[in-house]
Protein backbone atom coordinates (compact mmCIF):
# COMPACT_ATOMS: atom_id res chain seq x y z
CA UNK A 1 0.00 0.00 0.00
CA UNK A 2 2.81 2.38 1.05
CA UNK A 3 4.72 1.76 -1.97
CA UNK A 4 1.61 2.26 -4.66
CA UNK A 5 0.93 5.41 -2.69
CA UNK A 6 4.64 6.28 -3.26
CA UNK A 7 4.33 5.22 -6.62
CA UNK A 8 1.50 7.85 -6.96
CA UNK A 9 3.67 10.79 -4.88
CA UNK A 10 6.06 10.29 -7.88
CA UNK A 11 3.77 10.09 -10.12
CA UNK A 12 2.26 13.86 -9.39
CA UNK A 13 5.72 15.02 -8.84
CA UNK A 14 6.67 14.15 -12.48
CA UNK A 15 4.32 15.64 -14.16
CA UNK A 16 4.43 18.91 -11.67
CA UNK A 17 8.49 19.16 -11.72
CA UNK A 18 10.04 16.92 -14.87
CA UNK A 19 7.90 19.14 -17.06
CA UNK A 20 7.10 15.93 -19.40
CA UNK A 21 10.12 16.01 -21.38
CA UNK A 22 9.31 19.15 -22.71
CA UNK A 23 8.92 23.09 -20.85
CA UNK A 24 4.65 23.17 -21.48
CA UNK A 25 4.50 26.56 -19.79
CA UNK A 26 5.46 25.49 -16.74
CA UNK A 27 5.28 29.08 -15.30
CA UNK A 28 4.81 31.24 -12.33
CA UNK A 29 5.16 35.49 -11.84
CA UNK A 30 4.83 36.83 -8.69
CA UNK A 31 4.22 40.77 -7.66
CA UNK A 32 3.73 42.49 -4.68
CA UNK A 33 1.56 46.15 -3.95
CA UNK A 34 1.60 48.13 -0.77
CA UNK A 35 -1.35 50.20 -0.03
CA UNK A 36 -1.82 53.41 1.97
CA UNK A 37 -3.60 51.55 5.13
CA UNK A 38 -0.70 49.44 5.41
CA UNK A 39 -1.61 46.65 3.67
CA UNK A 40 0.88 44.55 1.83
CA UNK A 41 -0.27 42.16 -0.88
CA UNK A 42 1.55 39.36 -2.78
CA UNK A 43 -0.44 38.20 -5.90
CA UNK A 44 0.72 35.17 -8.39
CA UNK A 45 -0.01 33.01 -11.22
CA UNK A 46 0.04 29.23 -11.30
CA UNK A 47 0.58 27.85 -14.86
CA UNK A 48 0.65 24.24 -16.09
CA UNK A 49 -0.40 23.55 -19.66
CA UNK A 50 0.65 19.39 -19.15
CA UNK A 51 -2.67 18.79 -17.55
CA UNK A 52 -4.93 20.04 -15.16
CA UNK A 53 -3.39 20.55 -11.99
CA UNK A 54 -6.88 19.64 -10.13
CA UNK A 55 -6.19 22.27 -7.81
CA UNK A 56 -7.70 22.35 -4.19
CA UNK A 57 -8.05 24.53 -1.20
CA UNK A 58 -7.04 23.32 2.10
CA UNK A 59 -8.51 24.52 5.46
CA UNK A 60 -5.68 23.45 8.28
CA UNK A 61 -6.33 23.47 12.02
CA UNK A 62 -3.78 24.48 14.50
CA UNK A 63 -2.68 21.25 16.29
CA UNK A 64 -3.53 19.27 12.25
CA UNK A 65 -0.03 16.58 11.99
CA UNK A 66 1.75 15.64 8.94
CA UNK A 67 3.86 13.67 7.59
CA UNK A 68 6.36 14.57 4.64
CA UNK A 69 6.72 11.93 1.66
CA UNK A 70 10.10 10.39 1.36
CA UNK A 71 11.96 9.42 -2.08
CA UNK A 72 12.06 6.04 -0.76
CA UNK A 73 8.79 5.53 -0.32
CA UNK A 74 9.05 5.90 3.17
CA UNK A 75 7.31 8.72 5.65
CA UNK A 76 9.97 11.52 6.78
CA UNK A 77 9.71 14.24 9.45
CA UNK A 78 6.54 14.71 10.97
CA UNK A 79 4.96 18.28 11.49
CA UNK A 80 2.45 19.90 13.22
CA UNK A 81 0.60 22.87 12.98
CA UNK A 82 1.14 25.62 15.70
CA UNK A 83 -0.71 28.13 13.44
CA UNK A 84 -3.63 27.61 11.27
CA UNK A 85 -3.96 28.03 7.36
CA UNK A 86 -5.84 28.34 4.15
CA UNK A 87 -3.38 26.75 1.20
CA UNK A 88 -3.87 26.23 -2.42
CA UNK A 89 -2.86 22.62 -3.43
CA UNK A 90 -1.83 21.12 -6.67
CA UNK A 91 -1.88 17.59 -7.84
CA UNK A 92 -2.31 16.65 -4.25
CA UNK A 93 -3.56 18.03 -0.74
CA UNK A 94 -0.54 17.92 0.69
CA UNK A 95 1.04 19.71 -2.24
CA UNK A 96 0.10 23.41 -1.04
CA UNK A 97 1.88 25.86 -3.48
CA UNK A 98 0.28 29.16 -1.85
CA UNK A 99 -0.98 30.02 1.39
CA UNK A 100 -1.37 32.27 4.38
CA UNK A 101 -1.25 31.95 8.05
CA UNK A 102 -3.42 33.36 10.59
CA UNK A 103 -0.79 35.05 11.47
CA UNK A 104 -0.46 37.17 8.15
CA UNK A 105 2.73 34.80 6.41
CA UNK A 106 2.58 33.96 2.95
CA UNK A 107 4.35 30.95 1.48
CA UNK A 108 4.50 29.82 -2.10
CA UNK A 109 6.63 27.97 -4.45
CA UNK A 110 7.66 28.97 -7.85
CA UNK A 111 8.91 26.49 -10.93
CA UNK A 112 12.98 26.87 -10.72
CA UNK A 113 14.42 24.02 -13.02
CA UNK A 114 17.76 23.77 -14.32
CA UNK A 115 19.10 26.15 -11.50
CA UNK A 116 18.64 24.83 -7.89
CA UNK A 117 20.58 21.17 -6.17
CA UNK A 118 19.02 19.62 -2.82
CA UNK A 119 20.70 17.87 -0.23
CA UNK A 120 20.38 13.85 -1.23
CA UNK A 121 18.08 12.30 0.80
CA UNK A 122 19.89 10.54 4.27
CA UNK A 123 17.91 7.79 5.66
CA UNK A 124 19.75 8.49 8.55
CA UNK A 125 18.32 11.77 8.45
CA UNK A 126 14.80 11.10 7.37
CA UNK A 127 13.08 12.82 10.50
CA UNK A 128 15.06 16.01 9.82
CA UNK A 129 14.01 16.10 5.76
CA UNK A 130 11.30 17.38 4.41
CA UNK A 131 10.33 17.03 0.75
CA UNK A 132 10.41 20.43 -1.56
CA UNK A 133 6.57 20.10 -2.34
CA UNK A 134 5.53 20.04 1.32
CA UNK A 135 7.92 23.55 2.30
CA UNK A 136 4.92 25.48 2.25
CA UNK A 137 2.50 23.51 4.24
CA UNK A 138 5.29 23.15 6.94
CA UNK A 139 6.20 26.89 6.89
CA UNK A 140 2.53 27.96 7.07
CA UNK A 141 1.64 26.21 10.17
CA UNK A 142 5.40 27.09 11.97
CA UNK A 143 5.98 30.39 11.89
CA UNK A 144 5.31 34.18 12.06
CA UNK A 145 7.85 36.03 10.66
CA UNK A 146 10.54 35.32 7.39
CA UNK A 147 13.09 35.69 10.30
CA UNK A 148 11.56 32.28 12.23
CA UNK A 149 11.47 31.02 8.20
CA UNK A 150 14.98 31.20 7.57
CA UNK A 151 15.92 29.63 11.18
CA UNK A 152 13.91 26.77 10.33
CA UNK A 153 15.16 26.50 7.28
CA UNK A 154 18.81 26.19 8.82
CA UNK A 155 17.62 23.20 11.16
CA UNK A 156 15.80 20.80 8.58
CA UNK A 157 17.11 18.83 5.22
CA UNK A 158 15.15 19.87 2.14
CA UNK A 159 14.95 17.04 -0.46
CA UNK A 160 13.06 15.80 -3.46
CA UNK A 161 10.15 14.13 -3.53
CA UNK A 162 11.35 12.59 -6.76
CA UNK A 163 14.89 12.16 -7.62
CA UNK A 164 15.59 13.48 -11.05
CA UNK A 165 12.47 16.25 -11.00
CA UNK A 166 13.05 19.91 -10.94
CA UNK A 167 13.55 21.83 -8.41
CA UNK A 168 11.72 24.59 -6.86
CA UNK A 169 12.41 28.22 -5.06
CA UNK A 170 9.94 29.67 -2.40
CA UNK A 171 8.48 33.04 -1.85
CA UNK A 172 8.08 34.04 2.48
CA UNK A 173 6.37 37.26 3.15
CA UNK A 174 5.22 38.72 6.40
CA UNK A 175 2.42 41.23 7.31
CA UNK A 176 5.70 44.28 7.49
CA UNK A 177 6.14 43.75 3.74
CA UNK A 178 9.54 42.12 4.19
CA UNK A 179 10.30 39.28 1.79
CA UNK A 180 12.89 36.70 1.21
CA UNK A 181 13.13 34.50 -1.63
CA UNK A 182 14.93 30.84 -0.98
CA UNK A 183 16.63 29.02 -3.16
CA UNK A 184 18.83 26.02 -2.43
CA UNK A 185 22.01 25.80 -4.50
CA UNK A 186 24.58 22.97 -4.47
CA UNK A 187 22.71 21.66 -1.32
CA UNK A 188 23.03 24.89 0.66
CA UNK A 189 19.93 27.42 1.08
CA UNK A 190 20.68 31.01 -0.07
CA UNK A 191 18.04 33.68 1.07
CA UNK A 192 17.17 36.79 -0.54
CA UNK A 193 15.83 40.11 0.02
CA UNK A 194 13.52 41.35 -2.32
CA UNK A 195 12.56 44.43 -1.72
CA UNK A 196 11.27 44.22 -5.61
CA UNK A 197 8.51 41.64 -4.40
CA UNK A 198 8.92 40.41 -7.91
CA UNK A 199 9.48 36.35 -8.58
CA UNK A 200 8.98 34.43 -11.93
CA UNK A 201 11.09 31.22 -12.53
CA UNK A 202 14.79 30.25 -13.72
CA UNK A 203 17.57 31.70 -13.78
CA UNK A 204 17.66 32.23 -10.26
CA UNK A 205 17.23 35.85 -8.24
CA UNK A 206 20.00 37.35 -8.17
CA UNK A 207 20.55 36.78 -12.09
CA UNK A 208 17.15 38.69 -12.55
CA UNK A 209 17.36 41.39 -10.68
CA UNK A 210 20.82 41.80 -12.71
CA UNK A 211 19.11 41.64 -15.52
CA UNK A 212 16.85 44.38 -15.25
CA UNK A 213 19.54 46.63 -15.76
CA UNK A 214 19.38 46.02 -19.31
CA UNK A 215 16.15 48.05 -19.47
CA UNK A 216 17.28 51.42 -17.73
CA UNK A 217 15.64 53.20 -20.46
CA UNK A 218 11.96 51.62 -19.91
CA UNK A 219 9.31 54.20 -18.18
CA UNK A 220 5.75 54.73 -17.59
CA UNK A 221 4.04 57.91 -20.19
CA UNK A 222 4.97 58.34 -23.67
CA UNK A 223 8.69 58.62 -25.17
CA UNK A 224 9.58 62.34 -26.38
CA UNK A 225 9.15 63.75 -30.06
CA UNK A 226 12.70 63.18 -31.92
CA UNK A 227 14.16 65.02 -35.05
CA UNK A 228 16.50 63.37 -36.81
CA UNK A 229 18.51 65.48 -39.50
CA UNK A 230 15.51 67.56 -40.11
CA UNK A 231 12.93 64.64 -39.77
CA UNK A 232 10.17 65.03 -37.18
CA UNK A 233 9.36 61.71 -35.65
CA UNK A 234 6.65 61.36 -32.77
CA UNK A 235 5.60 58.35 -31.32
CA UNK A 236 2.21 56.25 -32.47
CA UNK A 237 0.33 56.60 -29.16
CA UNK A 238 0.49 56.78 -25.53
CA UNK A 239 3.00 54.09 -23.54
CA UNK A 240 5.63 54.47 -25.92
CA UNK A 241 8.11 55.01 -23.25
CA UNK A 242 8.03 51.05 -22.62
CA UNK A 243 9.13 50.27 -25.95
CA UNK A 244 11.40 47.35 -25.82
CA UNK A 245 9.33 45.61 -22.88
CA UNK A 246 9.90 42.30 -23.78
CA UNK A 247 6.81 40.44 -24.25
CA UNK A 248 7.33 36.63 -24.84
CA UNK A 249 6.10 34.44 -22.05
CA UNK A 250 10.13 33.27 -20.71
CA UNK A 251 10.70 33.74 -16.92
CA UNK A 252 13.33 36.89 -17.88
CA UNK A 253 10.50 38.71 -20.01
CA UNK A 254 8.02 38.03 -17.71
CA UNK A 255 10.08 38.95 -14.71
CA UNK A 256 10.89 42.29 -16.51
CA UNK A 257 7.50 42.91 -17.74
CA UNK A 258 6.14 42.54 -14.00
CA UNK A 259 8.66 44.66 -12.75
CA UNK A 260 7.50 47.32 -14.84
CA UNK A 261 3.54 46.94 -14.41
CA UNK A 262 4.07 46.67 -10.85
CA UNK A 263 6.13 50.08 -10.30
CA UNK A 264 4.05 51.71 -12.36
CA UNK A 265 0.41 50.87 -10.94
CA UNK A 266 -1.06 53.98 -9.43
CA UNK A 267 -0.80 53.17 -5.29
CA UNK A 268 -3.85 52.02 -4.06
CA UNK A 269 -5.78 52.91 -0.73
CA UNK A 270 -6.93 49.78 1.20
CA UNK A 271 -5.53 46.21 0.78
CA UNK A 272 -8.86 45.27 -1.14
CA UNK A 273 -8.01 47.93 -3.79
CA UNK A 274 -4.64 46.76 -3.97
CA UNK A 275 -5.84 42.93 -4.71
CA UNK A 276 -8.13 43.76 -7.58
CA UNK A 277 -5.01 45.82 -8.81
CA UNK A 278 -2.96 42.68 -8.78
CA UNK A 279 -5.34 40.90 -10.35
CA UNK A 280 -5.72 43.56 -13.33
CA UNK A 281 -1.83 43.20 -13.46
CA UNK A 282 -1.44 39.43 -14.12
CA UNK A 283 -4.50 39.46 -16.54
CA UNK A 284 -1.08 40.66 -18.58
CA UNK A 285 0.63 36.85 -17.61
CA UNK A 286 -2.07 34.70 -18.78
CA UNK A 287 -0.64 31.77 -21.06
CA UNK A 288 -3.33 30.68 -23.49
CA UNK A 289 -3.11 26.86 -24.44
CA UNK A 290 -1.27 26.14 -27.55
CA UNK A 291 1.66 29.42 -27.18
CA UNK A 292 3.98 26.23 -25.35
CA UNK A 293 2.91 23.94 -28.09
CA UNK A 294 4.74 22.86 -31.62
CA UNK A 295 3.04 23.26 -34.89
CA UNK A 296 2.61 19.05 -34.78
CA UNK A 297 1.43 18.75 -31.04
CA UNK A 298 -2.00 18.97 -30.19
CA UNK A 299 -2.85 21.23 -26.95
CA UNK A 300 -4.12 19.62 -23.67
CA UNK A 301 -7.77 20.13 -23.17
CA UNK A 302 -7.84 22.65 -20.65
CA UNK A 303 -8.58 26.50 -21.33
CA UNK A 304 -5.75 28.15 -20.09
CA UNK A 305 -2.09 27.26 -19.23
CA UNK A 306 -2.55 30.07 -16.35
CA UNK A 307 -4.74 27.16 -13.91
CA UNK A 308 -4.71 29.59 -11.25
CA UNK A 309 -4.75 33.21 -9.92
CA UNK A 310 -4.26 34.10 -6.42
CA UNK A 311 -3.65 37.35 -3.80
CA UNK A 312 -3.09 37.89 -0.20
CA UNK A 313 -4.09 40.49 2.07
CA UNK A 314 -1.34 40.27 4.59
CA UNK A 315 -2.83 42.66 6.96
CA UNK A 316 -6.62 41.70 6.79
CA UNK A 317 -5.80 38.26 6.65
CA UNK A 318 -7.60 37.43 3.59
CA UNK A 319 -6.52 34.86 1.05
CA UNK A 320 -8.21 35.59 -2.89
CA UNK A 321 -8.46 33.28 -6.11
CA UNK A 322 -9.55 32.77 -9.23
CA UNK A 323 -9.18 30.16 -11.76
CA UNK A 324 -9.02 29.15 -15.58
CA UNK A 325 -12.64 28.00 -15.25
CA UNK A 326 -14.40 30.72 -13.47
CA UNK A 327 -12.73 34.34 -13.57
CA UNK A 328 -14.83 35.13 -10.14
CA UNK A 329 -12.75 36.14 -7.67
CA UNK A 330 -13.12 34.35 -4.52
CA UNK A 331 -12.43 34.79 -1.08
CA UNK A 332 -11.37 32.94 1.96
CA UNK A 333 -11.23 35.68 5.33
CA UNK A 334 -9.18 34.11 7.91
CA UNK A 335 -10.31 36.25 10.64
CA UNK A 336 -13.47 34.07 10.48
CA UNK A 337 -11.82 31.17 10.92
CA UNK A 338 -11.53 29.25 14.51
CA UNK A 339 -8.66 27.64 13.87
CA UNK A 340 -8.60 25.99 17.20
CA UNK A 341 -12.00 24.08 16.44
CA UNK A 342 -12.40 24.13 12.86
CA UNK A 343 -11.78 20.35 11.35
CA UNK A 344 -9.28 19.99 7.88
CA UNK A 345 -10.87 20.61 4.76
CA UNK A 346 -9.66 19.90 1.15
CA UNK A 347 -12.10 21.19 -1.48
CA UNK A 348 -11.53 21.83 -5.08
CA UNK A 349 -11.00 25.28 -6.60
CA UNK A 350 -14.03 24.16 -9.15
CA UNK A 351 -16.92 22.38 -7.98
CA UNK A 352 -18.15 23.24 -11.83
CA UNK A 353 -15.55 23.25 -14.98
CA UNK A 354 -16.81 26.09 -17.02
CA UNK A 355 -16.66 29.81 -17.16
CA UNK A 356 -20.24 30.64 -15.84
CA UNK A 357 -21.95 33.07 -18.32
CA UNK A 358 -24.56 35.66 -17.45
CA UNK A 359 -26.76 36.12 -19.71
CA UNK A 360 -28.14 39.64 -20.13
CA UNK A 361 -32.00 40.24 -20.62
CA UNK A 362 -33.40 43.26 -22.46
CA UNK A 363 -36.83 44.10 -22.42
Amino acid sequence: MKKRCFRGIAAAAVLLLAGLGARRADACTGITLKADDGSHVVARTIEWGGSDLNSRYVVVPRGYVQHSFAPDGGQAMAFTARYGYVGLAVERSEFVAEGLNEEGLSAGLFYFPGYGRYVEFDAAQRGASIADLQVVPWILGSCRTVDEVREAVGRVRIVSVYPGASTVHWRFTEPSGRQLVLEIIDGEPRFYENRLGVLTNSPGFEWQMTNLCNYVNLRGGSASDLTMDGVELAPFGAGSGMLGLPGDVTPPSRFVRAAFYQTTAPRQATGESAVRCSFQILNNFDIPIGVEFAADQTPTDIPSATQWTSAADLLHRRLYYRTMYDSAIRCFDLTTIDFARVKYRSEPLDTVKEQPVTLVRVK
